[in-house]
């Protein structure tokens, strides 16, 4: 049975831009209500104001750095002061770098862990108790294909989306004789800002990328099947498959490939 979303409240972290944009559109014309965070308060401003014109959703817009130490306990604290309940977490935020050992900022990789790891396992741990207990809602984390084997010059961003595919799997599981749903969505490269972030400008420019509207599409529907993930696209799929049966050097080695030329070749290249 689909889960009943109208007049429920999500909260979309890394609302501002991309994927979680496009969930807060898909969202609220399904009827939900929204509380939205990123940095971006003009942006997320904006949003609301797009969304109250087309849905008439409510929303609540909470600027905050999830970087910062505190920032998600401050996120936290906000969310208790409003009079519903969440009954949606989408866990969004986060980001990459693709580097060299020697060029990465130390200080960004820490920040990585914090926003990708840190936050995600917060907030799914602050609401699910209280969804568990209402016998109704759900968390939506954001992976990434990267999750299913290790990629040479973005190692920390793939190791965290392992972790987030590793732990929604298990609380699926915790959770098969409830109402409550979790689902991994672990889409392939999205035509979003997260390549020029993390510095390769050029990479989308040079690959295929799905839509946004494509993968919260396919995100939305395995979430209404009560998936454990949700991988958009065959080819993701295929590539997910392929992992399992080769061996861990052949893998990580191939995997290798994919950004050794962006990351060697000279700066001035690098455009």
């Amino acid at each position: 049975m689909k889960p009943q979303l109208a007049d429920k409240w999500a909260l979309i972290t890394g609302a501002s831009s991309g994927i979680g944009e496009e969930f807060a559109h898909q969202l609220a014309s399904k009827g939900m209500h929204l509380i939205l965070t990123a940095r971006r308060e003009d942006k997320l401003n904006d949003l609301a104001q797009k969304l109250f014109q087309l849905h008439g959703t409510k929303t609540a817009v909470i600027p905050i750095d999830l970087v910062q130490a505190d920032g998600v306990d401050q996120l936290v604290s906000e969310i208790r002061k409003l009079p519903d309940p969440v009954s949606l977490v989408v866990n969004n935020a986060g980001f990459g770098t693709v580097n060299t050992i020697q060029d990465c900022d130390p200080q960004r990789v820490a920040d990585i862990v914090q926003v990708n790891i840190a936050v995600v396992t917060k907030l799914t741990y602050e609401f699910l108790p209280e969804m568990i207990e209402r016998n109704d809602g759900g968390v939506i984390n954001i992976g990434s294909i990267t999750a299913f084997q290790p990629v040479p010059y973005m190692g920390v961003y793939a190791a965290s989306k392992a972790y987030v595919l590793h732990l929604t799997e298990a609380l699926w599981a915790e959770l098969w004789d409830t109402d409550v749903r979790v689902l991994a969505l672990c889409p392939g490269p999205t035509k979003t800002e997260f390549f020029d972030k993390a510095g390769v400008t050029s990479w989308l420019s040079k690959n295929f990328a799905h839509t946004t509207t494509q993968v919260v599409s396919n995100a939305l529907a395995a979430y209404d099947r009560n998936h454990a993930f949700c991988i958009p696209g065959i080819k993701n799929r295929l590539v997910a498959f392929v992992t399992r049966l080769a061996s861990r050097r052949r893998v990580v080695f191939e995997s290798k490939k994919v950004f050794h030329k962006l990351v060697t070749e000279p700066t001035s290249k690098k455009k």
